[in-house]
């Protein structure tokens, strides 16, 4: 029993690791306000998955993380992740009932609410327009089955 939840610990963390890999991969700057947030959404799947192994302290260090990885303004990832966190595990159980397509629906909120605690902190600092912060979400709801299916494979066959 204690392996299991020491080979879910380490999947967890490379998991992250990669996703956190995908968010600072140099692409073009127009790209850039396309990509989902990967972390985000690994996250959110193993919140899903074990919510009382992987619950909002995780978030918030990984948020911090993230906020030191891209230079930017240290606690709004944490803040977007936590709060984000929190909605998932709340409705966790209802959550993992729907169907792939109806949780990306259900996650687009979830994604929208960080996006938008992003946006009001990063334009406090800077005027920045909003659609900017819409397209993550988007990108996001499109992205969601593939991560799910891609971690769920990674996590049965270890």
């Amino acid at each position: 029993m204690l392996r299991i939840s020491h080979n879910n610990t380490l999947i967890y963390w490379l998991s992250v690791g990669v996703a956190m890999a995908l968010t600072i991969i140099p692409l073009p700057f127009a790209s850039l306000n396309l990509m989902p947030d990967w972390v985000l959404l690994v996250l959110i799947y193993w919140s899903l998955g074990r919510p009382e192994d992987f619950n909002i302290d995780k978030a918030w260090c990984v948020g911090i993380l993230i906020d030191v990885l891209s230079g930017q303004l240290l606690g709004q990832h944490a803040l977007a992740y936590v709060m984000s966190l929190f909605l998932v595990l709340k409705q966790h159980k209802m959550i993992r009932q729907f169907s792939i397509i109806q949780q990306s629906l259900v996650l687009g909120l979830i994604l929208f609410v960080a996006q938008v605690v992003l946006f009001w902190i990063v334009h406090i600092n800077h005027d920045i327009s909003l659609s900017a912060f819409l397209w993550p979400v988007l990108t996001g709801i499109l992205c969601w089955p593939l991560v799910f299916i891609t971690l769920n494979k990674v996590r049965t066959l270890l």
